[in-house]
């Protein structure tokens, strides 16, 4: 039902007051004296006015009567609400709102009903409290103003609300307040503990409160278990009722937002069904994440990390009396066990050296059965290919156990250990179960799983911390070390049954799999020597997080890391999102794989619910002040016409003149918007013409000057000492101007400065994203500290940064291209010597063989950081004097400071391009010949 309230004592006093405004409005005014001029002669001379009626119209009359009318009804404040909450309650109100992912679809009606609800208990003076279901706090009442406030701040979770903790606030506060109104806006899902908080409304009713359960029509989607295997990319999706949406479709994106590809979900009668998206292995690899489309909430948004990537696995072996039955093949079975997950790759015929060849694909994993490396170009290939991050596995055989290469995690001894046989004493061996430590915990130790035969390991210090897997009497099956980057992984049986029937068991495809799950990071092992107790497990900080509309972005601040092999549900400690860095990030989603989500039966839980309106109160006050406000200007005009003070028929014909004339200028702006090409300003010809270095302008007029001084003195010390001149430095605006003219801009931070808006923002994300360079200059060299607070510029840069899409930086190394574009230099000095230069990080080349190349890329680092103020050693007089002294001073400082600007300045044009001269001896051989 709707209802319609306004202050009645004001709207029916004001109503009444109507018949006393008509009669005032209607008196007629006195009318003057007749004065009689005696000669007829001067009564013709005297010019005739117009005479005003002296009663006023009835249409006009009318039309003030209205603009009264509309004046006390505004005052009373008239409000219309569908949903019928606008009557007045004067009883304590608790607005219990659910604020989990499966509100946020329709997270806008439901603040506005319990808004709605909060202006119901105002009109009559009630207190409000509003409590989140997601928090445990006992609610606290206040005046309305502020629990709408704070109604309106809230947001919604990307995690399931612990109700059981809320039921507890909430029987605190019945008991309180025992006729008070409490209103639940429930998101209608039994997740959550939905029946403790039921129970302790029921109990609430049954104690005197007026409870009223609020629930949406919507039925919600949610995504769980994303796989990505060798053939395709599935994920789950659910819903919560049979009558809910009968398909859906799940979008994959990329890291930068683009879409990969679409698949479509038909449920049928289930409240599960799979979605499969049918892509090639390097476009599955692209996704980051999954949405279902048109449901914005975490719910409904599933993320893929590193561990989700299908890995290259190479395979080789060695030569053997069972090539003529390749079903016999240790390669048959290893590609077998990795064919679910990982695209397996083998040798082509012929090849003279088959692991190098395969090493030229770049694979992720390596696998060798039962092969033995000599001293010479694979061993060499191989070794890089661990030192630089790849993952070796290798197999035991008869010829590894008689190799001497130290590609090994442990050392072996000679022949090996036969179990089981004719001369043995022994029986076959089981598998004991697996360490708290090991990267198969949790994995099933299978019985039937039998060790006929086995290489052993030296009894060295450290064994037991490499030992992924042992047999029932102890000795290691599986033991792993970290190489550089890289892993190396040995399994003390063959690939094939002859020594175990490990390779057809279940357990060894889960092993496998965790195995190439593992390639790629760079942390220490659990197992590792560095790690000496469980407890010790390296933790991986938040690096981005879901939020309750499925938005991936930074992490809250109480955010809190996870263990690798976390497995927890998502929680406010722990929200959805990736953990890690880089390459190696985990992770954590919204549900589980086990996770279900199904409708609250409120009817068994005692409780009637109402559907949520779709619509919010509509108040009246805006349209009525609005149309007296109308009336009034209308009334105005309206008077002057009729006393002749303003002619009708001339303003008509202005106007039309004006309209006529505006006319061809209108249609020509129209045409403009349409065909006409955009406006170039001289300013931007004059860049695009002409190369020239920028600054950005501060606000502050001295470092403005500072700026602009610094870059004329290095303008013109690139013009004399090499063959660029630019033109006169600029000043820019990167809110306003266009940046992509100027190949580089230097940017002197200012703490004081306000931060520049989200706008701005995206336009320097976009120049740095296409090939712009930014050097930001702290110029707080001398104020920073170790290890204590930053300093208000560095806090200003950071601040600003966490909008840009800024790579891992390094302090500039001595061997980075950067270094020699033009001159030789160790580093980058301006009016302080201290600070350092920070740049983006380079891979190392896997060519070179080098912790560090001299050639990394052809690109150009977008970002640049220093704290020396390059520009105030730069910057000079008209006569070519210095304008300020360096510290710790010398003619020397300043001569290495402007060459630092002409590298910088080179290395923005160039790229890359000196560190070629290290081929020119190459390249002039292969010329003469």
């Amino acid at each position: 039902m709707g209802g319609f309230s306004f202050a009645a004592p004001l709207a029916l006093i004001g109503l009444a007051s109507l018949p006393l405004i008509y009669w005032l409005l209607r008196v007629t005014p006195p009318r003057p004296r007749e004065i009689v001029f005696p000669p007829t002669k001067i009564l013709r001379e005297l010019r005739r006015d117009e005479e005003t009626p002296s009663k006023t119209p009835l249409w006009l009359l009318l039309m003030r009567l209205g603009l009264a009318a509309a004046l006390i009804l505004a005052m009373a404040g008239p409000v219309w609400s569908p949903s019928g909450t606008v009557a007045a309650i004067s009883t304590p109100t608790l607005v219990a709102l659910d604020d989990s992912w499966a509100a946020a679809p329709s997270w806008e009606k439901r603040v506005a009903a319990g808004a709605a609800i909060i202006e119901s208990a105002a009109r009559g003076g009630a207190p409000v409290a509003v409590m989140r279901l997601s928090e445990t706090a006992a609610p606290s009442l206040s005046e309305a103003g502020r629990a709408l406030e704070k109604l309106r701040s809230e947001r919604p979770k990307p995690y399931f609300s612990n109700r059981a903790a809320a039921a507890d606030a909430l029987a605190a506060f019945a008991k309180a307040n025992p006729k008070a109104r409490i209103v639940w806006i429930s998101d209608g899902l039994a997740q959550g503990e939905a029946g403790a908080f039921a129970k302790a409304l029921k109990a609430a009713s049954d104690a005197g409160a007026r409870v009223e359960v609020l629930t949406d029509d919507h039925a919600p989607l949610a995504l769980a278990a994303p796989t990505n295997d060798a053939a395709t990319l599935g994920v789950d999706a659910l819903r919560a009722d049979a009558s809910g949406p009968a398909a859906a479709t799940v979008v994959a994106y990329d890291s930068r937002g683009q879409i990969i590809g679409r698949a479509g979900v038909d449920f049928g009668g289930s409240l599960r069904a799979k979605a499969t998206l049918d892509l090639p292995v390097e476009l599955r690899n692209d996704v980051s994440l999954l949405r279902i489309e048109g449901e914005n909430s975490a719910g409904a948004v599933a993320l893929l990390d590193a561990r989700s990537k299908v890995r290259r696995v190479a395979v080789a072996g060695g030569a053997g009396l069972d090539e003529a039955q390749p079903l016999l093949s240790p390669l048959y079975y290893l590609e077998k066990a990795l064919a679910p997950f990982a695209q397996t790759r083998e040798a082509r015929p012929g090849v003279t050296d088959p692991i190098q060849a395969l090493l030229a694909e770049r694979p992720n994993v390596l696998a060798l059965a039962d092969v033995g490396l000599a001293p010479g170009e694979t061993y060499e290939a191989l070794s890089r290919f661990v030192e630089e991050g790849g993952t070796l596995i290798r197999f035991a055989g008869p010829r590894l156990a008689n190799a001497a290469d130290d590609l090994l995690p442990v050392r072996l001894r000679r022949n090996g250990r036969v179990l089981g046989g004719a001369l043995s004493w022994e029986t076959p061996k089981a598998l004991a179960d697996f360490d708290a430590a090991s990267p198969f915990f949790g994995l099933p130790a299978s019985k039937d799983v039998s060790i006929q035969r086995q290489v052993l390991a030296e009894p060295d210090p450290g064994l037991a911390q490499k030992s992924w897997a042992r047999l029932s009497d102890g000795t290691p099956l599986v033991t792993a070390e970290r190489r550089g980057k890289g892993l190396i992984v040995l399994f003390h049986v063959n690939a094939d049954t002859s020594w175990s029937n490990l390779p057809i068991s279940g357990l060894f495809v889960d092993m496998l799999k965790r195995i190439c799950a593992m390639s790629g990071e760079s942390a220490p092992l659990p197992g590792d020597e560095t790690t000496a107790t469980v407890s010790d497990q390296r933790l991986l900080a938040p690096m981005k997080a879901l939020d309750g509309f499925g938005t991936l972005g930074a992490p809250g601040p109480n955010a809190q890391a996870i263990t690798a092999d976390f497995t927890g549900a998502a929680s406010a400690e722990h929200p959805p999102g990736l953990y890690g860095a880089g390459d190696a990030s985990v992770a954590l989603q919204t549900l589980r794989v086990e996770d279900d989500i199904s409708r609250f039966d409120f009817a068994a839980a005692g409780l009637a619910t109402s559907v949520l309106a779709s619509s919010a109160p509509i108040d009246f006050r805006g349209p009525l002040l609005a149309a007296a406000l109308l009336a009034f200007i209308a009334d105005a005009v309206i008077v002057l016409v009729l006393s002749g003070k303003l002619r009708v028929r001339p303003l008509t014909a202005a106007a039309g003149a004006i309209v006529i004339l505006l006319a061809p200028l209108h249609t020509r702006d129209a045409r403009a918007e349409n065909g006409a090409k955009t406006v170039v300003s001289q300013r931007d010809k004059e860049a695009a013409l002409t190369t020239r270095l920028a600054y950005v302008v501060s606000g502050d007029t001295k470092i403005d000057e500072v700026s602009r001084s610094g870059l004329e003195a290095l303008s013109r010390t690139l013009a004399t000492r090499t063959s660029f001149s630019p033109g006169d430095p600029i000043g820019v605006d990167p809110a306003k101007d266009e940046l992509a003219f100027y190949p580089m801009l230097y940017w002197p931070v200012v703490a004081s400065a306000p931060q520049p808006a989200a706008k701005t923002t995206a336009r320097v994300a976009n120049y740095m994203r296409q090939g712009g360079t930014v050097v930001f200059d702290t110029r707080d060299a001398l104020a920073q500290r170790p290890g204590e607070a930053p300093t208000p510029e560095t806090q200003w840069l950071r601040d600003f940064t966490k909008g840009l899409d800024i790579p891992e930086l390094e302090v500039v190394p001595s061997d980075h291209v950067i270094t020699k574009t033009f001159y030789l230099l160790d580093g980058f000095v301006g009016r302080y010597a201290s600070g350092e230069t920070w740049v983006e990080a380079l891979p190392p080349d896997p060519k070179e063989g080098a912790a560090r190349p001299v050639r990394a890329t052809d690109s150009v680092s977008a970002i640049v950081i220093t704290s020396n103020d390059l520009a105030s050693a730069w910057a000079q007089d008209k006569r070519g004097q210095p304008l300020f002294p360096l510290t710790p001073g010398g003619a020397r400082q300043r001569e290495l400071a402007l060459r630092g600007g002409v590298n910088l300045v080179m290395y923005t044009l160039t790229g890359n391009y000196k560190s070629d001269q290290v081929h020119v001896r190459d390249l002039l051989e292969r010329i003469g010949q």
